[in-house]
């Protein structure tokens, strides 16, 4: 329940709606209580049971003084106009009053409706500040349909199961407090038998639905699976199609859809079951209440208009007790979706910028790894050990090494998407985990293999956020790519869209805005990681001549396996099982007759 309320704390951002729906309410449960007892009259005509009064005593701010006070405006209606007079101003009075509990009842949903969806779009926007603000080791232990699921589904349910039931929370308790404190002035013994009906309900209710959070939780987490699986299909589609694994991936999702349905079925057998259960437990409860309450007629202990004034009592706390067992239900399946939403939104940011942060504009001298470890989590080996190097400004370093080696690990640690187990890395001779995270990153354009676009137009992919960007600007930098002539020929130039990953460009065309992009940002430090091993022989020839014009004169950082993009760097650096085991410039590195002569014949070959 800690979730539950932390939900409702943001409440606090709407008191205003809040108020107005709480007071709304509080008027649709007077209005549904003042509705009780003014049918007595109308039984107490239709009966004959009416006794007249004729004296009219002060009015006081008491129960009795009231009714005292009713009874007499009724006998003077009755005694002036005749009974049937009567009758029409009580059914007219009873009108007026349903009248405006049903007004405040629709006032206390208009207040509610901002609210509701304010919450649902407050908890949105946290969580996807959380998306973004998590660092990427976090990602690598989580799937991308289940925090997809969470955003989407697990925000709909606490919509549909919690944020619904706030007017059942306020207005409910109030209708049922004001019945039952009409019920115990008519009659406290017939009062006990609703008092054991809530309870007996109660009880049959909590007992039934003890398992519905735990399998609303695992139901919740199947329809991320499930999300998972179809966004990986849609993702590899050619080569499911290609390998004809059409039918195992098929049967995979069966499976897991199968299993998703049995569940659900299951909570929802669950959370149906309160309705009609508190609805045939009110019902046993009134017949029992139908038979004793005529026996108290009978014995002339009860008038029969009070009678049927209870029993109309007794059904206006029904309601409320079923939609009191139904909000139990929702917000016990509710809170599932809830807790997988503060999973998230707990986890805690392990690359957390430094209180004292200095601020950095411009890197004027160097880069240094000094005797730098990197584990991704405690119990797992060393991926880099004792690494040490320089990258001076203005220079070109380029890594070498097998896959697993640990050369994009080097680069996630330059833009600190990890920090270091042990050793440290300086900026200007200061530690990045003292730096603004927004300066260091500032410093740094990446181009990675696999290239970066999004649903969007070709100008935005350029520009990606930043302001103050002409046209001019865009195109030169589109000149430097290479990309500028291929754009020009697309249906709307800067303008078009590119679709879903870049679905409408080629390889090299979608690596060619990557790099426009890159120099558009001019930042100090460029950092290539394998950014032509993808392309085929022409688009990789066009991306180094790119490539040539946008490194001259900048601090480089390449990652790259074919001779061509790294020999002319100033430095090498050939890694292997995370250690630095040569280094130098191609000509020293060849001489020696080792790793890197093996890998640049291996690429001859």
């Amino acid at each position: 329940m800690q979730t539950f309320w932390k939900l409702f704390k943001n409440l606090s951002r709407y008191k205003g709606k809040v108020a107005g729906n709480i007071i709304c309410n509080i008027l649709v449960a007077v209005f549904t209580v003042v509705s009780i007892p003014a049918i007595i009259p109308f039984f107490e005509i239709l009966f004959e049971q009416q006794e007249y009064v004729t004296e009219n005593e002060p009015l006081e701010p008491t129960i009795s003084s009231i009714a005292q006070w009713a009874q007499y405006q009724y006998s003077q209606i009755i005694i002036n106009e005749g009974k049937q007079t009567a009758l029409l101003y009580i059914c007219g009075f009873l009108v007026l009053i349903f009248f405006f509990k049903n007004l405040f009842r629709y006032l206390s949903l208009a207040f509610l409706v901002p609210v509701r969806n304010g919450i649902v779009r407050d908890l949105r926007q946290d969580l996807y500040q959380q998306i973004l603000a998590l660092p990427m080791a976090y990602y690598s232990n989580e799937r991308k349909g289940d925090l997809i699921a969470r955003f989407s589904t697990d925000v709909q349910e606490v919509e549909h199961s919690i944020l619904n039931v706030i007017e059942v929370l306020v207005k409910s308790p109030l209708i049922i407090l004001g019945c039952i404190v009409f019920m115990i002035y008519v009659s406290p013994a017939l009062t006990l038998f609703v008092f054991a009906l809530i309870l007996f309900t109660a009880l049959i209710i909590g007992g039934i639905s003890r398992t519905l959070k735990k399998n609303s939780s695992l139901a919740q987490s199947r329809l991320g699976s499930i999300i998972s699986s179809v966004d990986e299909t849609i993702s590899g589609l050619k080569i499911i199609k290609g390998f004809g694994a059409e039918e195992y991936f098929s049967q995979h999702f069966n499976e897991q859809n199968h299993d998703f349905k049995r569940l659900v079925n299951k909570i929802l057998w669950r959370r149906d079951l309160s309705s009609p259960l508190s609805e045939f437990l009110g019902i046993l409860t009134v017949s029992v209440l139908l038979w004793y309450g005529s026996s108290q007629v009978f014995q002339n202990n009860l008038e029969p208009s009070v009678f049927f004034a209870f029993i109309f009592a007794f059904f206006s706390v029904i309601e409320p007790a079923k939609s009191f067992a139904k909000a139990y239900y929702d917000i016990q399946k509710g809170l599932a979706a809830a807790d997988r939403i503060e999973d998230v939104m707990s986890e805690p940011n392990t690359i957390e910028e430094d209180p004292n942060a200095s601020t950095i504009g411009h890197l004027t001298d160097s880069i240094r790894f000094e005797n730098v470890d990197f584990r991704y989590a405690d119990h797992e080996p060393l991926v880099l050990q004792d690494v040490s190097f320089e990258i001076p400004v203005g220079k070109v370093v380029a890594l070498v090494g097998s896959s697993g080696s640990g050369k994009t690990t080097i680069i996630d640690l330059l833009n600190r998407f990890y920090d270091v187990s042990d050793g440290r890395i300086l900026y200007d001779g200061k530690d990045l985990r003292t730096l603004k995270l927004k300066d260091l990153r500032a410093l740094t354009a990446i181009v990675s293999q696999e290239p970066v676009v999004f649903n969007d137009t070709i100008r935005n992919n350029i520009t990606f956020g930043q302001k103050g960007i002409t046209h001019q600007d865009i195109e030169d930098a589109a000149r430097v790519a290479h990309a500028h002539e291929f754009i020009m020929g697309t249906e709307n130039g800067y303008d078009t869209i590119v679709g879903d990953r870049g679905v409408k460009l080629s390889g090299g065309q979608r690596q060619r805005l990557t790099l426009a992009r890159a120099v558009l940002k001019n930042s100090d430090l460029l950092i290539l990681d394998e950014a032509t091993s993808a392309l085929d022989s022409e688009s990789e020839r066009i991306v180094q001549q790119a490539l040539a014009q946008i490194i001259e004169g900048r601090t480089v950082v390449i990652v790259a396996h074919r001779l061509s993009t790294i020999q002319h760097a100033d430095v090498i650096l050939v890694l292997k099982h995370g250690r630095i085991i040569e280094r130098g410039q191609h000509s020293d590195l060849m001489q020696r007759n080792g790793e890197y002569r093996k890998f640049v014949q291996l690429q001859a070959f």
